[in-house]
């Protein structure tokens, strides 16, 4: 595969200098079943970068250059990535530091990572061999550890250990597939943001332990206050659109829709039957049932939708089942269990607290078992 390493520059000419060459002397020799290249994406820098990378292309022909206007990380990436597919046919394109804060002795364990299967991989600080520096002061080090811990929290993705280190492989099925979610996204944020979307999309993602250590030329160009801000904004957004836009926000839609239908059939049952009220919520459940296996299957997890009529009808009757399980023991149970305490008089509130209940049961058996993601 052709792999690009893109490093994004501003004012990094010392450090030009010496990363260039530990991959080409060092680390490229070692890679027999990729062809490597560089790209270094430079803002423009003022302190002459860009003509450095100029005399290192005279050495090493593998090297490109793209300059633009300083916009952000993000934006750096994005015009590097494009232009590594583009251009030079890149196959697989790393995100690197040009201060030596990412070993580059570690790129073969994330082709390695690349080889086995994995779509985005991911240089990892926070797992068993990973490291952040020592020296870092108290502060710093309560921001990356525990600002990553908050990310994992509130997106609710603990899997993955590093959410915003920024040392990455990644597949041009990835970029592609991201590249329109992401493009606004100019700032740090970029890294949360890109993964967090590749984690959506179902790509598999792998991890590199990493120690990371800090530069010892330049200065960094991280922003804390401005930087926090943006991660929290971006986390509890992309948060919230998740719940309420996707499978869980459509299932509270869909399950309103048979929670209408059931209480109406429920009512009619308090009002013109005598039978237990246990009996007339699992009656009035059936019809609603059919309507949410139907609006679900179109609509709710349309990407896992049956496909066929013996698809359907396996589903359908799975559906049943494990939504009377959840009706019979838990809905009409409580049910049951308040109108003996209790009897008739609150009936409707039995019916809404069990079905609150209910509601657990439901997402659990429609999202992991009825409509389960296909594993490759």
């Amino acid at each position: 595969m052709k792999v690009v390493i893109i490093i994004p520059t501003y004012n990094e000419k010392g450090n030009i200098d010496r990363i260039v060459p530990t991959l080409e002397e060092e680390i490229f020799p070692q890679i027999k079943n990729h062809e490597m290249a560089i790209l270094v994406a430079d803002d423009r820098s003022p302190d002459g970068t860009a003509d450095q990378v100029k005399k290192l292309m005279e050495k090493w022909k593998n090297i490109d250059l793209i300059s633009g206007e300083k916009q952000g990380l993000g934006a750096a990436y994005m015009r590097a990535m494009a232009y590594a597919i583009d251009r030079m046919g890149a196959e697989v394109m790393f995100e690197m530091d040009a201060d030596l804060s990412h070993d580059p002795h570690k790129v073969p364990d994330f082709l390695q990572k690349i080889d086995e299967g994995a779509d985005f991989v991911i240089g990892t600080r926070y797992s068993e061999g990973g490291s952040i520096p020592e020296n870092w002061g108290l502060i710093r080090k309560i921001y990356s550890i525990f600002g990553n811990i908050l990310i994992r929290i509130i997106l609710m993705r603990f899997s993955i250990h590093d959410w915003t280190g920024g040392y990455r492989a990644i597949k041009k099925e990835v970029f592609l597939n991201e590249s329109k979610k992401i493009k606004e996204v100019r700032n740090y944020t970029f890294q949360i943001s890109f993964l967090h979307h590749a984690v959506q999309d179902g790509f598999k993602v792998a991890e590199v332990p990493i120690n990371f250590t800090d530069r010892t030329m330049g200065r960094s160009k991280l922003a804390a206050k401005s930087y926090i801000i943006g991660v929290l904004k971006y986390c509890f957004i992309a948060r919230f659109k998740e719940l309420a836009f996707g499978p869980f926000g459509k299932f509270l839609v869909v399950g309103g829709t048979g929670f209408v239908i059931q209480f109406v059939i429920y009512n009619l049952f308090i009002k013109y039957a005598s039978l237990p009220l246990a009996f007339g919520s699992w009656v009035a459940a059936q019809p609603a049932i059919f309507s949410n296996f139907n609006l679900n299957n179109l609509w709710t997890f349309k990407e896992d939708k049956s496909k066929g009529f013996l698809s359907y009808i396996t589903k359908i009757v799975i559906f049943f089942f494990t939504s009377n399980i959840g009706v019979l023991f838990i809905q009409s149970g409580i049910i049951y269990i308040l109108e003996y305490l209790f009897g008739r008089k609150y009936a409707n509130f039995y019916f809404i607290f069990a079905t609150a209940v209910l509601l657990v049961w439901n997402f659990t058996m429609y999202r992991f078992v009825i409509w389960r993601k296909k594993t490759s």
